[in-house]
């Protein structure tokens, strides 16, 4: 096992456990055989989901192969009590959250929930050891088809990110950092040799290694982010909501409008919904930065398609003393231009390799270090533009959430699918125990923005300085 997936085997709490959880949601039901079926065909043409963790020690882990391996141990059938609607369905996925796999065994699970309305739902949960996200939604459309006929080869789905999506955004940029960074930390002999070669490289090396240096320095000595009722110590208990899709286009239009990139939009909704529950519980907004850690892929484009985990991450601000809609998503805007030079990633990555190779009391302590300057972990992937079918059957929706590690007690996730944006918002129990209170507010504050946008439609970027028309109270 690599040391940076090791580094996330190890950062299971009982509090926190490292689990990506997905949802699909299936207006017709969705027969457990074919299900079965594809999961054996398809899911598990990675050999690694026949794996477990073996030899575990205090520095290193090995995947062998699991000798009692039954996918009937890991494909389950259940039924939803009472009215089998979304309330129930988020009940389920919130308990599950809070219960670990078995580690005996490959960590995963399929559990098709039968009565789901007039459908069915799957729900998915994979230890983030195997894969992070960006490789888990490829394995995963990956067992998914463009039509009902199910193909006994299938294609992959490819990509379908905007130019303007943000895990795009933040790594094209940081393609030719990564590439020195890298370049600097095989040696100084095979740095020296590039060198004398191309001498003019040496000025590259510097601004490169400074920059990574310094910035380092500053994830360091980030200090925490504002003090909120989002922040605390996390016990065993999760929630997991999600919210009404929006449409992808009408998104599309108000960024075309204000200039701006389709996820400084969604980061402005999500953001105003949380200045709103703040504002709701009699708390102040004002001044409150509200931190959150963002994954970011650092596959390059002719990388494999493979497992493991291979994304950095930044840590972005979100303005939630803005009481503006307008000036609040220019200010992102700002931020998120900002981030997009950065090589916070590069040393993310870095750290984890070094933690996940070194003692579990060393992790522990960057783990709850770098825990302490965010409130939330949150993620945006694109998913297909086409609907897509699971055993024979269409996804109408569909959701997932991020783990958060240390103490972290938020997850917010956003992702795209035949033309609909997705949201899902995990927290725990003990610090926010009515998420739907949060996630509710999203699609409201994007149309509080909409509505703004329309009233002042003859609007660009504003001057530097210079305060937008509009409301300035919630």
């Amino acid at each position: 096992m690599s040391s940076v997936d090791h580094a996330w085997l190890r950062m299971d709490r009982p509090v926190n456990l490292m689990i990506i959880t997905g949802v699909f949601i299936f207006r017709e039901p969705v027969d457990l055989h074919a299900l079965t079926h594809v999961i054996e065909t398809r899911f598990l043409s990675f050999h690694r989901f026949r794996q477990r963790v073996s030899d575990l020690s205090s520095t290193s882990a090995m995947w062998e192969d699991d000798p009692d391996f039954d996918i009937r141990r890991h494909v389950r059938r259940v039924a939803l009590p009472g009215d089998a609607g979304k309330v129930e369905l988020e009940e389920y996925v919130s308990e599950l959250m809070g219960t670990p796999l078995d580690h005996a065994k490959p960590m995963w699970e399929f559990h098709l929930v039968e009565n789901y309305r007039k459908g069915a739902a799957v729900v998915v949960r994979i230890h983030h050891c195997h894969a992070d996200g960006i490789a888990l939604i490829r394995v995963l459309l990956g067992i998914t088809d463009a039509t009902p006929e199910m193909a006994e080869v299938p294609e992959p789905p490819t990509s379908s990110a905007e130019h303007d999506d943000f895990i795009h955004a933040l790594f094209e940029p940081l393609e030719s950092a990564v590439e020195t960074t890298v370049g600097l930390g095989r040696g100084l002999l095979s740095a020296g040799l590039d060198l004398t070669r191309h001498p003019g490289k040496a000025v590259d090396y510097l601004r490169y290694g400074l920059r990574f240096t310094a910035e380092s320095a500053e994830l360091t000595l980030m200090p925490a982010d504002s003090p909120t009722r989002f922040k605390g110590q996390p016990g065993p208990m999760k929630r997991a909501v999600w919210a009404e899709p929006l449409s992808l286009t009408e998104v599309q239009a108000i960024s075309h409008v204000l200039g701006c990139s389709v996820n400084d939009v969604l980061l402005s909704s999500v953001t105003a919904a949380l200045r709103a529950y703040l504002l709701e519980k009699g708390d102040s907004a004002d001044g409150v930065e509200f931190r959150a850690v963002v994954p970011v892929n650092m596959r390059s484009e002719s990388s494999d398609s493979g497992l493991g985990n291979r994304f950095g991450l930044v840590f972005l601000s979100l303005p939630v003393g803005v009481a503006n809609p307008l000036e609040r998503v220019y200010e992102l805007k700002r931020r998120m231009r900002e981030l997009r030079s950065s090589t916070q990633p590069v040393f993310a990555l870095a750290l984890m390799n070094v933690t996940g190779a070194g003692p579990q009391v060393f992790q522990d302590f960057v783990v709850g270090l770098l825990s302490q300057k965010a409130s939330a972990v949150m993620t945006n992937v694109p998913g297909p533009r086409e609907p897509r079918y699971l055993a024979g059957v269409q996804i109408d929706e569909q959701m997932f959430w991020v783990p958060q590690s240390g103490d972290v007690g938020m997850g917010v996730s956003i992702f795209s699918y035949h033309g609909r944006v997705h949201f899902g918002l995990a927290t725990d129990a003990g610090l926010v125990p009515d998420p739907e209170r949060i996630i509710s507010r999203f699609g409201e504050e994007f149309e509080q923005l909409l509505l703004t946008t329309l009233m002042e439609a003859d609007w660009g970027e504003p001057p530097e300085g210079h305060r937008p028309m509009g409301p300035a109270e919630d």
